[in-house]
């Protein structure tokens, strides 16, 4: 699944030190920008990547997660490339809101898994742990204001729409067994004129604009380095507080 990263975290409500709420970082974009690779550098990078599923502080979800479920009409459109996947009615907002809020209390949540080839939801979940630090990426994160409101971080990555729209062709083919003209098809008639309507004009609330996507290191590493001050006690402006074990506290890498 384009932009999903799988991840468990311990759930830190016992005992001993208090810390602030996870500190929300929205990463948004056009389709295949390189949302997804941008969080994956900001885990490899922190050392995230290597630590036991249970261990880590660092979080990562997806927008992709949050597609609606679709009526038996809306499905035979998807399956022909006929359903608008980009505009802000498919995703399931006040699903998001409900998980973000869960987040942001500390809470244990429940992930939806979404299947790409048919189009649904899978019965299964993915179970995510409280964190220190959550990035949620998605192409309009930051379309709705109540969600965009949220986030700590807004983080715009812009890419080349020649190479976004290459991305997509090569993901979509090898990952979701979509021909070439229905790709292209999908991608002049709903995914271009959305991104342009919907997604674009939201690149003004972002706090860092990333161009070139995983590959602009700069960009990255100035915001791995505010997570890091984040990770080892940092102010994140925030005073609602939870529960942590001063074990995990003390030993945790940063």
């Amino acid at each position: 699944m384009a932009g999903y990263s799988e991840t468990h975290l311990r759930d830190r409500g016992d005992n001993s030190d208090v810390i602030r709420q996870p500190f929300l970082i929205g990463v948004s974009g056009g389709t295949a920008s390189g949302k997804s690779s941008v969080c994956g550098k900001i885990m490899e990078l922190l050392g995230q990547n290597k630590i036991d599923h249970h261990q880590r502080q660092v979080a990562i979800l997806s927008q992709d997660s949050f597609y609606k479920v679709l009526t038996p009409d809306q499905k035979a459109k998807a399956l022909k490339g006929q359903f608008n996947f980009d505009h802000p009615d498919a995703f399931d907002n006040d699903l998001i809101m409900q998980t973000l809020r869960e987040i942001l209390r500390g809470k244990t949540v429940q992930i939806p898994v979404y299947d790409f080839v048919t189009h649904s939801r899978k019965d299964d979940f993915i179970t995510v742990y409280p964190a220190d630090v959550v990035l949620f990426e998605g192409i309009l994160m930051f379309y709705s204001q109540e969600i965009r409101d949220l986030f700590q971080m807004k983080l715009f990555v812009d890419t080349d729409p020649d190479t976004r729209l290459s991305r997509r062709v090569l993901r979509d083919i090898g990952e979701r067994g979509r021909e070439l003209e229905q790709v292209l098809t999908q991608y002049i008639t709903f995914v271009k004129p959305a991104f342009e309507e919907f997604c674009l004009p939201t690149k003004k609330y972002a706090d860092v604009i990333i161009p070139r996507g995983a590959d602009n290191l700069v960009a990255i590493n100035l915001i791995v380095q505010h997570i890091q001050d984040i990770l080892n006690g940092g102010t994140n402006g925030h005073s609602t507080t939870r529960q942590r074990r001063t074990s995990e506290s003390s030993s945790r890498p940063h």
